[in-house]
């Protein structure tokens, strides 16, 4: 189903708007066949930062709230193409913000097409800040529905009730195998936001910028996922002890003693596995400075866990097994 959501990002800085802005341009996240399915409302995608910021000091408007971040999301059974979707996603914003400059950027590397759209927070026109409340949301919506239905294109009629789980069942298995699980988008997600993240906040943060939202805290066992459909997911549950809490902190400990690079992709064994090898690392590293944390506990990664876990990646990429791939009944 098409659907709107506002990304609530608490940091509203000049750094935090040309932060989310490259981001949601990235090349492998928005090039189709040479192709880059970025345009702009009002605004050069390119020079978009400079122009937003040039608005808000030609207004003398540059505190307070800077930018507002959407995501539009569009169904799997929609047959939509990757432009079709970033037209869609114009023609929102240039009547949902009209006067305003927007970057509308076409994410094609999940499961689900989806637009990340980025509003300045100051008209170019007249100066006018934009103000954003729970009616100018349910108004969005409607809008964006009524743009769907014009292009054949289902909605959301009603918010839907799940059930909690805690075990993967054979019906999201399937549903995996055709990329349509929510849990397993969760996943490719986490996944993605650990690529760039060299600490809890900046994990967060790029987990927001794709429409999650993150509850941890020192205080609570467990880290709590809330998804763009509302759903909500304990670290616990995504069958892969990577995302434990207990794990990603000592990940960023390890990543923050050797200076990790961000962007670097997954290790082959996993972060998890990336992180036990390099504990001799980090623990050197201890020695050299005193504020540090201690050194963790290695974890155990056995054969099984690594099979389990390259069986969830391939699932969350849409990937089919081979007859030789077989799924853990443990799960």
């Amino acid at each position: 189903m098409a659907t709107f959501t506002a990304i609530r990002n608490k940091k509203q800085t000049a750094g935090a708007m040309l932060g989310v802005l490259t981001y949601v341009v990235q090349a492998k996240k928005t090039v189709l066949d040479g192709a880059c399915l970025v345009t702009g409302s009002n605004c050069v995608p390119q020079a978009s930062y400079l122009e937003m910021m040039t608005t808000k000091q030609r207004f003398r408007k540059a505190d307070g709230r800077q930018f507002y971040h959407f995501v539009q999301s569009f169904s799997e059974d929609d047959d939509l193409t990757p432009q079709e979707a970033n037209a869609i996603g114009l023609e929102l914003a240039q009547r949902a913000f009209p006067g305003y400059e927007v970057v509308i950027a076409t994410h094609i590397d999940t499961a689900h097409l989806h637009n990340h759209l980025v509003v300045n927070s100051v008209s170019c026109e007249n100066g006018r800040k934009l103000h954003q409340n729970r009616e100018t949301l349910l108004a969005h919506r409607q809008l964006n529905d009524e743009i769907c239905k014009a292009h054949g294109l289902q909605v959301l009629e009603a918010p839907e009730k799940y059930p909690k789980k805690k075990r993967m069942k054979p019906g999201e298995y399937q549903a995996g195998l055709r990329a349509e699980s929510w849990k397993l988008d969760l996943i490719q997600a986490i996944n993605e936001a650990l690529e760039y993240a060299v600490d809890r906040e900046s994990f967060i943060e790029n987990m927001e910028y794709e429409g999650y939202e993150v509850t941890w805290t020192d205080t609570r066992k467990h880290i709590t996922f809330t998804c763009p459909n509302g759903r909500k997911c304990r670290d616990s549950s995504l069958h892969d002890e990577t995302f434990l809490k207990e794990n990603l902190e000592a990940l960023f400990a390890y990543r923050r003693a050797v200076g990790f690079c961000p962007g670097s992709v997954e290790p082959d064994e996993g972060w998890i596995g990336e992180l036990t090898s390099g504990l001799i690392q980090l623990g050197r590293a201890v020695e050299r400075s005193d504020d540090l944390p201690p050194i963790p506990t290695p974890p155990t990664w056995t054969d099984s866990k690594q099979r389990r876990r390259e069986a969830i990646k391939k699932m969350a990429m849409g990937q089919k097994f081979s007859g030789s791939q077989q799924w853990e009944q443990s799960m």
